[in-house]
């Protein structure tokens, strides 16, 4: 891979170097390891993680402000993102480079990828009801099945079951574009019940989705308004027994452009409800039962149509813990997907019986992580993946891994199903998207410092073409005609000067098609970050700044998207342990950007909002 380092990538590498400089000259000072599930499938510490790993906390989603989800997940390494014109409107992530599509979303713990169209309702997900994100990246359809050939991004809502008196908290805020948004929740356990509920509700008046050289342009501000509920509610019935249920449900009604089409808007809905039961069968055998519900659904009143897709899942994981360095979890899953859609098709069913095996293994310096699944899709047969990491500690400091892993993704019901219309039919003979990730990685860690590289290469083979016009069928249709290659290397660290943090990263990736090697669609070669907070007294000062690249909006390369730079900054005051007033100004130099040809994005935009919690 060719990688040009300009001033501006060695200006950030630059923020790296006093990083290894004052490892040893800074006092550490403790600080706890975040709790991380998702990329074993097993609580562990981030630290003692396998692979590239990444923990959005409580802190950092509070200060997201006006910021979306999708806009707080790019100010991490190897995400960007996309939408049409505003948080409102149809919004994606790309994870290391892949398509948006092929990174498996979780809402605590159950899938939220659309089995119709694929998507996933980022515009339904407010930060204000999150707790934390876990982002895996790499492919992992061996721990959780089809999607996942660029990661998982598991957004966690409810809180722990330990013991806590009540706390109740809530937040008002007001901002450019008339951005109103507000939240109130509470939880708390004891007695052996746990307890949470949260709530929150946005408005905004908008810009402009579409500038004047899109053919869908209209002269007016496409607003939104949002509103999102989340809960849950568990009992410890005796020592190593407890069942809990949450629910999500979170509601956007989004205006767009349409030409001629007034008024033109959509209505998206998210609904997640899991009921669990974790019981310690022995001392040893940890049994986790869960029955989950899902289902997303849009709206388009401008068009008349409704798409979505509603899912029920079925999951018994057995933890076994072999030795006190050894564990082993077997899973079985079931998945039952139902197509939801204005459109009849010609099937909307289909189901997945799962089995997957997780072993980790700790020796000393050594650690391994193995998993192995197969998914019975109806329809298709067997897909089986696996994964194998190996991470070997040169002290206690620096460590060194290699790991490989396999990932899948099924075609959805419109790309299958589709009937006859317009000259277009869905292909029922479709093959899954298939990929294979290797990577390697170098990390040192102290109580201050931070500081990782990774290299990563995947090749996903069968790619789907949803719009192809053979010269011998009479009809378009869908075909697995595509092939990409994406290579990538990602610098990222993180220091602690007292009262003062550091943060820096720099994405080097060469996402290609590999039948012509054009750079693949509205993912840039290099991104660069870095963000810097101070302590003074009772105000927090932050600055953050990102560099994306040069993309393209199209496969062919001809629609080019110029580069850009984004600076924000940010302020928090704290009245008192109850009170804080929290301030983020995003783009403070107005730049005018695009991350989709012939769509808006924010100009420079203010957002003051009032925290408090009891």
């Amino acid at each position: 891979m060719e990688l040009k380092l300009s001033r501006r990538t060695l200006a950030i590498l630059f923020c790296f170097s006093p990083f290894a400089a004052s490892a040893q000259s800074t006092p550490p000072v403790p600080q706890l390891s975040n709790i991380v599930v998702t990329a074993s499938r097993s609580a562990q510490l981030e630290k003692n993680v396998l692979g590239d790993v990444t923990v959005i906390d409580h802190n950092e989603l509070q200060q997201a402000g006006q910021s979306s989800v999708a806009e707080v997940l790019a100010r991490q390494p190897g995400i960007e993102f996309y939408n049409n014109g505003g948080p409102q409107t149809n919004t994606g992530v790309f994870l290391r480079g892949t398509n948006s599509n092929q990174t498996l979303v979780l809402v605590d713990g159950l899938r939220i990828n659309g089995s119709t169209t694929g998507s996933v309702n980022w515009n339904t997900i407010d930060p204000a009801t999150i707790d934390h994100i876990e982002i895996v990246r790499g492919a992992a359809s061996s721990l959780y099945g089809s999607d996942a050939i660029g990661g998982v991004i598991n957004i966690i809502t409810k809180k722990s079951g330990e013991d806590r008196p009540l706390s109740v908290y809530g937040n008002i805020g007001y901002g450019t574009y008339d951005t109103f948004k507000s939240s109130l929740g509470f939880s708390g356990a004891g007695n052996g019940w746990d307890y949470s509920l949260s709530s929150s509700m946005a408005e905004s008046s908008g810009f402009n989705a579409t500038t004047p050289s899109n053919f869908s342009y209209n002269k007016d501000a496409d607003g939104y308004s949002q509103h999102t509920l989340a809960g849950s509610l568990g009992y410890r019935w005796r020592p190593g027994h407890h069942i809990g249920i949450t629910a999500y449900n979170g509601y956007t009604r989004g205006d767009y452009d349409a030409g001629g089409i007034s008024p033109a808007y959509a209505i998206t809905r998210q609904q997640i409800y899991s009921l669990t039961s974790t019981d310690d069968i022995t001392d040893h055998w940890q049994s986790v039962l869960r029955f989950g519900f899902s289902q997303d659904q849009g709206d388009d009143r401008a068009y008349q149509s409704i798409y979505g897709s509603l899912q029920r899942s079925y999951s018994w994981q057995n933890n076994f813990q072999l030795s006190k360095n050894q564990r082993l979890s077997l899973i079985l899953e079931r998945l039952e997907e139902r197509a939801i859609a204005s459109t009849v098709y010609s099937a909307d069913a289909r189901n997945t019986n799962a089995a997957g095996l997780v072993y980790r293994g700790d020796f000393g310096r050594n650690h391994v992580q193995a998993s192995v699944r197969n998914d019975n899709i109806s329809g298709y047969g067997n897909e089986t993946t696996g994964g194998l990491a190996y991470d070997f500690d040169l002290n206690d400091q620096w460590r060194v891994g290699v790991a490989g892993n396999t990932g899948f993704k099924a075609p959805t019901f419109a790309d299958l199903y589709t009937p006859m219309a317009f000259g277009y039919q869905g292909n029922p003979n479709l093959k899954p998207e298939k990929s294979r990730n290797i990577e390697a990685s170098l990390r040192y860690e102290t109580d201050t410092t931070r500081l990782s590289v990774v290299a990563y290469q995947n090749k996903v083979r069968d790619l789907i073409n949803s719009y192809v016009c053979p010269a011998d069928s009479a009809f378009c249709t869908a075909e697995n005609i595509d092939s990409a290659t994406i290579r990538g290397v990602t610098l990222s660290g993180q220091q602690r000067f007292g009262n003062t943090t550091i943060r820096a990263s720099a994405d080097f990736q060469n996402p290609k098609n590999d039948a012509d090697s054009n750079q693949l669609p509205w993912r840039a070669r290099q991104v660069y970050r870095a963000s810097a907070d101070q302590r003074v007294g009772q105000w927090t000062l932050g600055t953050e700044y990102m560099f994306v690249g040069k993309r393209y909006d199209n496969a062919a390369n001809t629609t080019p998207l110029g580069g850009y730079s984004l600076w924000n900054l940010t302020a928090n005051y704290e009245f008192n342990r109850h009170f804080t007033v929290q301030f983020r100004w995003n783009n403070v130099l107005n730049k005018d950007y695009a991350n989709a040809y012939a769509y808006n994005t924010p100009g420079s935009n203010v957002f003051v909002n009032l925290a408090w919690r009891m």
